[in-house]
């Protein structure tokens, strides 16, 4: 005789009538077979020991001659799992932990702009290569030295005076300080030199340095010699070693009378003729290195050129306190 194997899971509400509907129509086909139906009933895994035997009495009553049961969970792995709850229960562990992790990437984020907002410090090596330079600025000796990064530009600064423990000595060393940090926080050497170069105050005087042969102050002399050892051009264009030295106006007029000039001096034909120049151009071009840090005329307000040690006025011939 053939051995039917159903498998259902008992309910409650709506579905505990088509249960019984299901053991009512075994019990009315096991009088015709001569074995028996195998029957599993799938309990849920909250199932108690009342509806275990409820079961088996709902099939003795009915007629049914075998009755399997097996409860989920009870093993510790199962071919089948109807339950509808595992598949919510897992989308929404798997949906917090998302959460989480997207909290915790937000705060991740937040902690690397605010490192990348704030400003970074970056230290020389404990051994570094270094420049030691000696001046003397009317009398007044020191010693600058730089310490280099590996690219060779300056880290930190050293400013010590021969004469230890003055004011000048310590504001020296609150300077060297200061400009250390603007290094290693990365401020470029451009900008402390444009902003620090050229002033005015005691002591001040001549050097021993043909790149700076005056000094405005001891300020003035730091950066311009900075300026002179790592911005590249800086000493061509201002130094006055570096510069050519003025034509005369005697050597001048003798070149233009001389016959056998230059042939790049001598006009080519069809070559248009350069505007002439006036005396004014000439003069503002011949003196125009030396209005870089001059003043102002306190008579009619022109722009003075270095003259010795002072400035003198060409437009009213008026002497800034040499002359």
């Amino acid at each position: 005789m053939p051995v039917f194997d159903c498998a259902f899971k008992p309910a409650k509400g709506k579905r505990s009538i088509r249960y019984m509907a299901h053991l009512k129509m075994m019990a009315a086909a096991q009088p015709f077979l001569s074995g028996a139906i195998s029957k599993t009933v799938n309990m849920p895994q909250e199932s108690t020991v009342e509806d275990i035997m409820q079961t088996y009495i709902e099939g003795w009553r009915l007629g049914v001659k075998a009755i399997a049961i097996y409860r989920d969970g009870s093993k510790r792995s199962q071919p089948l799992n109807t339950s509808k709850s595992n598949g919510a229960v897992q989308a929404r562990v798997e949906t917090d932990s998302l959460h989480a992790r997207i909290l915790e990437l937000e705060s991740e984020i937040k902690e690397l702009r605010l490192q990348a907002a704030a400003p970074i410090r970056h230290r020389l090596p404990d051994t570094r290569q270094a420049v030691t330079h000696k001046f003397d600025i009317a009398g007044h000796e020191g010693y600058i030295t730089v310490g280099l990064y590996e690219d060779g530009s300056p880290g930190e600064l050293f400013i010590t005076m021969a004469k230890e423990g003055s004011t000048i000595g310590g504001l020296m060393d609150t300077i060297g300080t200061l400009v250390s940090l603007a290094f290693q926080y990365g401020v470029p050497i451009e900008t402390l030199a444009k902003k620090f170069s050229h002033q005015r105050f005691e002591p001040s005087g001549f050097t021993k340095n043909p790149d700076i042969p005056i000094a405005k102050s001891i300020t003035d002399y730091l950066f311009r010699w900075m300026a002179c050892q790592f911005i590249p051009g800086y000493r061509a264009a201002n130094s006055p070693a570096a510069q050519t030295e003025l034509p005369l106006k005697e050597v001048a007029e003798q070149e233009k009378t001389v016959v056998n000039r230059p042939v790049q001096d001598l006009e080519q034909t069809g070559e248009v003729p350069a505007r002439p120049v006036t005396g004014v151009q000439a003069l503002s071009k011949t003196v125009a290195h030396f209005m870089t840090d001059a003043p102002t005329c306190d008579t009619c307000g022109a722009i003075t050129v270095r003259n010795g040690a002072c400035y003198k006025c060409l437009n009213c011939g008026n002497s800034m306190g040499c002359s």
